[in-house]
């Protein structure tokens, strides 16, 4: 009986198992879903992804199937796009079909359709067309986003000298830098770097990032369907989120008890005054949960990024000290000692910004970028997008081109350079994404006061160069040397 039972099992998977490929034939070819391996029952293709590398697995995978494929993460299907050629053409020739936010199974549990990163509806335009009209506006006859970064530049200049030369991990004072310029335009202040609270904020952001890169994390972006109902380890990250959002929720507090509608303060009271002015409006955008999840949407999507950033350039220019000296007597040229570097130092440090660009380049911070999905069946190239179907573009394909960029795993800051020396753009250039509907971008953009979106890939941050400058290469005490 037992033998029989454990028979009849294995008939039912060998069953389900010839359904599902003959399912995935009926589905893939010209006319149809892009080609991709043949998924498991429920498993998808586990097989041939592996999470913890999901982007090189995935260069692997359109070696073989060619720039546009599917794979099954669990049970749904995915669309990858690998290259420039249809990573531009989807994202910036066909921005409105492409445009919508696709399946985000972390962010959209932690966030539940609110906010600006992991919303996809009309109150997320409103909400994402108010963000960005209120911090480009922000300091209108006060200070610019620049002088903030200046500002903050000096304390964290203050905590690098307290360390006397000794050696030190600068995360965290990296995330609190950054983070400060932020909390200066959303919370309205800056916070010390020994703040308890903030330090506390700091290791919830940086532990929700490992959280989902970690294996659990990877799994659960997969298989949400199945462990949101399991106990285990993927759940403790939405603790780290509650406890930022919780945060968000006492400042908005103390907002609402200071809030004069006449004269906001930063974005915090101009939301509050929105919500004012829309409060007889049952259908909109401007409520409280959805401040808060906004709020908190800003202070995570500027901070990790921007400071991880930085970090990885440290680290390379301490593996590259040559590049590092030219770096270093371009500052010392241009800025010299006795002042603060400025944006309109930018166009007379081509090496400094092609530094920058080829950091980013580099090191791929976001590889697979955030996912986008079609709102209607969408035929591209001979293919059929079905409605709703996620969709990846691979960044990291585009920033790694061999065409664009030779020897792309070599960092060489020449990838950006003429012959001549003068600075050259690339549409290659897509750190963090391109086309509608970039949140990391837009923000980035505000946040480091960069100008000249590029041409061919709107909506992108062209340069880090003002933080990266201030932060980064400031040429006297701040020696990298």
């Amino acid at each position: 009986m037992e033998l029989l039972g454990a028979a009849t099992v294995v008939l039912l998977v060998c069953i389900a198992c010839l359904l599902s490929f003959a399912a995935w034939r009926g589905r893939s070819g010209k006319g149809k879903m892009p080609p991709g391996p043949a998924p498991l029952p429920i498993l998808g293709n586990v097989l041939q992804v592996k999470p913890k590398n999901l982007a090189k697995t995935l260069q692997k995978l359109s070696e073989e199937y060619g720039p546009v494929f599917t794979v099954h993460l669990g049970s749904d299907p995915v669309v990858v796009l690998h290259g420039h050629d249809v990573v531009k053409e989807a994202l910036v020739d066909r921005a409105d079909e492409f445009a919508a936010r696709g399946h985000m199974p972390i962010g959209d549990r932690a966030n539940n359709g609110l906010g600006i990163v992991f919303s996809n509806n009309e109150g997320w335009l409103q909400v994402r067309r108010f963000a960005l009209t209120t911090l480009r506006n922000f300091g209108m006859g006060k200070r610019s986003i620049e002088e903030r970064i200046q500002e903050e530049t000096e304390y964290l200049l203050e905590e690098i000298n307290k360390t006397k030369g000794t050696p030190f991990d600068p995360t965290f004072m990296l995330s609190c830098a950054v983070s400060n310029v932020i909390c200066s335009i959303v919370f309205g202040k800056r916070y010390d770097y020994k703040d308890k609270k903030f330090l506390a904020l700091m290791n919830n952001m940086n532990n929700i990032f490992e959280m989902m890169n970690s294996h659990w994390g990877q799994l659960y972006q997969m298989f949400s369907n199945i462990l949101s109902y399991l106990p285990g380890p993927h759940n403790r990250i939405f603790a780290e989120f509650d406890a930022l959002k919780a945060f968000v929720s006492e400042e908005v507090k103390m907002h609402q008890d200071s809030l004069d509608p006449s004269s906001p303060q930063d974005f915090i009271d101009c939301f509050l005054s929105k919500m004012q002015e829309e409060k007889e409006n049952p259908n909109s955008s401007f409520y409280m949960k959805n401040l808060i999840t906004s709020t908190f949407d800003l202070f995570i999507a500027g901070t990790e990024t921007t400071s991880t950033t930085i970090r990885y350039g440290l680290l390379l220019l301490l593996k590259y000290p040559k590049i590092q000296e030219k770096v270093q007597e371009e500052i010392d040229r241009v800025v010299g000692r006795s002042r603060r570097p400025c944006v309109a130092d930018r166009t007379q440090m081509p090496y400094t910004d092609a530094v920058v660009h080829e950091i980013q380049r580099f090191i791929s911070l976001i590889p697979l970028g955030l996912p986008h999905t079609v709102t209607k069946d969408t035929r591209f190239r001979e293919y059929i997008i079905p409605k709703g179907t996620t969709i990846y573009p691979i960044l990291s394909s585009v920033l790694h081109d061999s065409k664009e960029f030779p020897n792309p795993n070599e960092f060489n800051p020449e990838h950006f350079l003429n012959k001549n020396g003068t600075f050259r753009k690339s549409e290659f250039f897509i750190p963090f994404s391109a086309g509608k509907a970039q949140t990391f971008s837009f923000f980035l953009s505000l946040l480091t006061s960069s100008s000249g979106d590029h041409p061919a890939f709107p909506y992108n941050t062209h340069s880090l160069f003002p933080a990266w400058s201030h932060w980064c290469f400031l040429g006297a005490p701040c020696s990298l040397n």
